[in-house]
């Protein structure tokens, strides 16, 4: 059973890095060599629903990990 978790872990930090990678943080290459980014603005649409699934498989991985370390100790 540990061997699915661990697979399961595997299949969802994946996941985690590549909807981390989608997200856009600032206005592009601008916030990398120090331009402010002074406009606050609200989530909406497709970036929301990103975010909220970032929070998903962020409170998955935790999970998983707690049951891993659980069932291999």
């Amino acid at each position: 059973m540990s061997n699915y978790l661990l697979i399961a872990q595997i299949m969802v930090a994946i996941a985690l890095i590549v909807v981390l990678l989608f997200q856009v943080k600032g206005g592009g290459l601008g916030g990398i060599f120090g331009q402010a980014d002074t406009v606050y603005r609200t989530r909406r649409g497709v970036e929301k629903r990103l975010m909220q699934f970032t929070v998903a498989l962020v409170i998955l991985f935790t999970i998983l990990s707690v049951l891993v370390i659980r069932f291999t100790a």
